[in-house]
């Protein structure tokens, strides 16, 4: 074979196939670019709880004792508001549920907590008892309550619709019940200040919101301590009185006449 006839064959095809085999990598190297800066932008989540009344966070000293002894509970929520993420409602029909503002831990919990904090403050009682509960010390009250609402609105407020009712727990008879709406502004975080950084704005608007709720949850317990002050500590059951062990004589028959 001769040198010319040689040197006459097309290129190689090698450096054509390497490139080939480079773009799958190139492609998943940019893929893995575009997911990187995608994380990158997702902001952190951030999560809430109640807080008790003004007092009852300063108190100073425990409570021991106290007139009489309450158990609070079940408390019930709508499933709309059963869920980790924080709901606010947008108009009369329609809710927003965002993913990265939520709760610290489940919001029936939080509720519960923080309305037995509430009251045992107000009572001044430390046997306040929340249910469900292992302890099986006696209670002069149970006070069960029904969430219908518990959300920031869209008319700058935070709303707290709740059904409850207050039991006797020796006689299982309801003392009394009642629903009420409670209204709370939420202050501060509804305009963001030109300039400032969105996820800081949406931040400080939540933590208004929770902090409305946590008015809300206080008014609320407020009357629920006020409506057991007021009611007469039940009387224990009194025992059936023993039998008597004095034997009392049966007069004799009368003779008969004859």
């Amino acid at each position: 074979m001769s040198m010319q006839s040689f040197t006459g064959r097309p290129a190689p095809r090698a450096p054509r196939l390497l490139r080939a085999a480079r773009r799958p990598r190139l492609l998943l190297a940019c893929g893995l670019t575009l997911l990187l800066a995608a994380c990158a932008s997702t902001p952190p989540s951030t999560f809430y709880t109640l807080t008790p009344i003004p007092e009852a966070a300063g108190r100073a000293g425990d409570i021991t004792g106290g007139r009489v002894s309450v158990g609070l509970g079940p408390v019930t929520f709508p499933q709309f508001l059963d869920r980790p993420q924080i709901v606010t409602r947008t108009g009369s029909n329609e809710l927003s549920v965002n993913e990265f503002h939520r709760w610290g831990g489940a919001l029936q919990d939080d509720f519960l907590r923080v309305w037995g904090e509430d009251l045992a403050l107000l009572l001044s009682s430390s046997r306040v008892t929340l249910f469900p509960a292992e302890s099986r010390a006696p209670l002069d009250f149970r006070v069960p309550a029904e969430v219908l609402a518990f959300e920031g609105g869209p008319d700058g407020a935070a709303v707290l619709k709740v059904r409850w009712s207050v039991m006797d727990d020796r006689l299982r008879h309801s003392l009394t019940a009642r629903e009420d709406a409670y209204r709370c502004p939420i202050r501060g975080g509804s305009t963001a200040v030109a300039g400032a950084d969105p996820q800081a704005a949406t931040a400080a608007r939540y933590t208004a919101v929770v902090a409305a709720m946590s008015q809300c949850l206080g008014a609320f317990s407020r009357d629920v301590a006020g409506v057991l002050a007021r009611l007469p500590k039940p009387e224990l059951p009194q025992p059936p009185p023993a039998p008597s062990s004095i034997i009392t004589p049966v007069p004799p028959a009368p003779t008969p006449q004859r």
